[in-house]
């Protein structure tokens, strides 16, 4: 307080003085106010600054890595919290790259209480056989599980995980493509979805298919799955049929609504009701095409004077070709071809969507390369 109020005094001295003859008269000012910012320093030692070194000096964070995380904690607490949180993990499995990762999403995971935040969800991966690479492989693409109810939803998804599964290895490759397991109450969505399935003679193999590659169509409400069936069902399609769990992705990543909207552009399109169910039948993941592409398909391919809806209608799988990096490049190479009587007929539509850019341009392009390799090459095709 005594050095406080001594350098109040200069401070006051100074605002009503000469800074020149301040300075000669009392160098002892600039010394005064050192000591004094480093014993509040002493005091307070936890600035953004301390927190940037930590960071890049002792846990190798590159320099945007800790910029990022600095400026988005206003609370700061002891080096030493951070520091034990930041060496606990890295003993736990996660590199430096992981923990910048997790960080730059989450930086208030420094702040977290680590015995009752972060330990516990280590533990519980641990006891369940998990390997250090796969918790932190796990963690760092869903940090959100750190924030979540340890009793109310993590133990209880793993257990349902683990029934399923059958193996932490099994778990630990379902949990990577996705965190929506740890997210959602899969108690309750999940494993009734999954049992359904199963008494309704879906076979396993296209069930768990379904679970490592489009985990979120299980985790709707069980009451809409078997709207989904049902609805399936009336389209067609057999229930041994791998299309059965497409069309299961389908309807799940889409409401009543939407799904109503979609039926609507394709009638708008051309396609009859029993074209639809027959598409529907054929490719389930067509219906996945937007509104918008659809109608810039049909666009492209009507101004060529050469294709119509009818291609469209005939092959419903060709909605989920690029319009931009297939159909338009392919279009006006061929156009360039006709236009200098190098070809009499135009590719069929089969040919023009469905072939891979190397057999498409030895077929129709390199031919002619003097006349149009230039153009070809201009959309990034390959030869």
């Amino acid at each position: 307080m005594m050095m406080f109020m001594h350098m109040r005094k200069n401070l006051v001295y100074f605002s009503n003085n000469n800074y020149l003859s301040i300075c000669k008269s009392d160098v002892s000012f600039s010394l005064l106010f050192l000591q004094f910012f480093s014993a509040c320093r002493e005091k307070h030692p936890v600035t953004a600054l301390t927190l940037s070194e930590l960071l890049l000096h002792k846990h190798h964070f590159c320099p945007e890595a800790a910029s990022q995380v600095v400026s988005a904690l206003t609370r700061l607490k002891s080096p030493e919290k951070y520091d034990s949180i930041l060496s606990f993990l890295k003993e736990s499995g996660f590199s430096n790259t992981q923990l910048e990762k997790i960080l730059k999403c989450r930086p208030r995971l420094l702040l977290a209480n680590p015995e009752k935040v972060i330990k516990p969800k280590i533990k519980i991966f641990q006891d369940l056989g998990f390997s250090a690479n796969d918790i932190a492989d796990i963690i760092t693409n869903d940090p959100d599980i750190m924030y979540r109810s340890l009793t109310n939803r993590v133990i209880p998804s793993l257990s349902v995980l683990n029934v399923l599964l059958g193996s932490s290895v099994e778990m630990a490759k379902v949990l990577k493509i996705s965190g929506c397991f740890l997210k959602y109450d899969i108690g309750k969505t999940m494993a009734p979805n999954v049992e359904y399935l199963k008494r309704c003679g879906i076979p396993v193999e296209h069930i768990s298919w379904l679970i490592y590659n489009f985990p979120r169509s299980l985790c709707c409400k069980p009451e809409n799955m078997v709207r989904f069936v049902d609805k399936i069902d009336e389209m067609g399609i057999s229930r041994s049929s791998k299309m059965f769990i497409h069309a299961i992705r389908v309807l799940g990543s889409m409401t009543n609504e939407t799904w109503e909207q979609k039926l609507k552009a394709f009638e708008d399109l051309g396609f009859s009701k029993d074209d639809i169910a027959a598409a529907f039948r054929k490719a389930p993941q067509v219906f996945i095409t937007s509104e918008g592409k659809m109608k810039k398909l049909k666009d492209v391919l009507v101004a060529t004077g050469k294709y119509d809806v009818l291609c469209i209608i005939n092959y419903p799988t060709s909605l989920m070709c690029s319009v931009e990096k297939r159909y338009k490049p392919r279009i006006e190479v061929v156009g360039v071809l006709e236009s200098k009587r190098l070809i009499e007929d135009w590719p069929s539509y089969l040919d023009l969507f469905k072939m891979t850019d190397e057999k498409f341009f030895k077929k129709y392009v390199g031919p002619y390369l003097n006349e149009v390799g230039d153009l070809w090459s201009s959309f990034g095709c390959k030869r």
